[in-house]
């Protein structure tokens, strides 16, 4: 894993120092708080995976242009406005394992930051004078606030599906990669068929990220992930490892694991028979391998760009997605 990590951050090293410039040239006209405030989750320790998606899928499309990285920051302040919203929805503490923005400040700062990041990533959009960027971002916005909005509605919820869950993570997760890469073949004026295989690159690495992000939850801890291991359950959210292990579970083991979702405040020894229950269940390794799928479809979905050193480094990106530890 190191050695795949290293090799994608030695490919795109330029990329993301320019990503990193227009991040923060973005921000510095704006007040002091938002800056500020904005800051505090934009430059705590993110991928920025999102915009380097971007970046990739339109210089895979032949683009050369100036504004690439400035074009790309949408992504990352619509990754970033969403972080801000969720943080005080779910009354979370911790994010990159430092406090959460509306504990830092209050309520209403990080709300109305999160609602400045969206705004700012809509202005940007409209920078590119293409309407079918504008189209997708304002799609992103919408299908983002659903998600949230559909997961907020079923926490807790053990009657929840896998195809409801799935239909969370596309709203929530998989539209914004599926965006960044359809972005970037936009700007680059692709033909439609290259347009649609990188929006299918990025709809399938979105929901392997989503689901090997949600193993996560059950399988590190504060010092790797930058929350506590069990943060989703605590918050009542049910993912696929929990949802497939509930489907399988006898009668007994089924009430023992719905007993613990219904007691936020469980044990670390509790929650590590969970953990249990879901490996013998299948839980995990059923995750594992509908991760592993996606990011098959995801690497087939550009086989026809060989040749480029882009298509490596997005092939590198999608194995990257199951293997990282944070």
């Amino acid at each position: 894993m190191s050695d795949l990590k290293a090799k994608i951050l030695t490919a795109v090293r330029d990329d993301l120092e320019a990503i990193e410039i227009a991040l923060a040239d973005n921000l510095n006209p704006h007040f002091d708080l938002v800056s500020q405030v904005a800051g505090h989750i934009l430059f705590a320790g993110g991928k920025r995976l999102r915009p380097l998606l971007m970046v990739l899928c339109a210089r895979l499309c032949g683009h050369s242009g100036n504004h690439t990285a400035r074009f790309a920051t949408i992504f990352e302040y619509l990754h970033a406005a969403t972080l801000l919203h969720d943080d005080l929805v779910d009354d979370a503490d911790m994010r990159r394992g430092r406090p959460v923005a509306h504990l830092v400040w209050d309520n209403p700062t990080a709300v109305l930051t999160g609602d400045f990041l969206l705004a700012r990533g809509l202005s940007t959009a409209a920078d590119t004078g293409l309407c079918e960027v504008i189209h997708v971002i304002a799609g992103i916005t919408e299908n983002m606030s659903q998600g949230e909005i559909r997961q907020m509605a079923r926490k807790g919820d053990l009657s929840l599906s896998e195809a409801e869950y799935l239909e969370v993570i596309r709203c929530k997760t998989a539209v914004l990669f599926e965006g960044a890469c359809r972005t970037g073949a936009l700007i680059a004026a692709a033909k439609t068929e290259r347009v649609e295989a990188l929006t299918a690159y990025g709809y399938h690495l979105g929901l392997a990220f989503q689901m090997a992000d949600d193993l996560l939850d059950y399988t590190q801890d504060l010092t790797v992930l930058g929350k506590r291991a069990g943060a989703d359950l605590r918050e009542g959210k049910l993912t696929l490892p929990l949802i497939y292990a509930l489907s399988q579970a006898p009668a007994a083991d089924r009430d023992q694991m719905a007993a613990l979702i219904e007691k936020p405040d469980f044990s670390d020894a509790e929650f590590a028979a969970l953990v249990e229950l879901l490996h013998h269940h299948g839980g995990i390794a059923y995750t594992q391998a509908q991760a592993a799928r996606h990011v098959a479809a995801a690497k087939s979905a550009i086989e026809g760009f060989a040749g480029h050193a882009a298509r490596e480094t997005l092939m590198d990106i999608a194995d990257y997605a199951l293997v990282r530890k944070a």
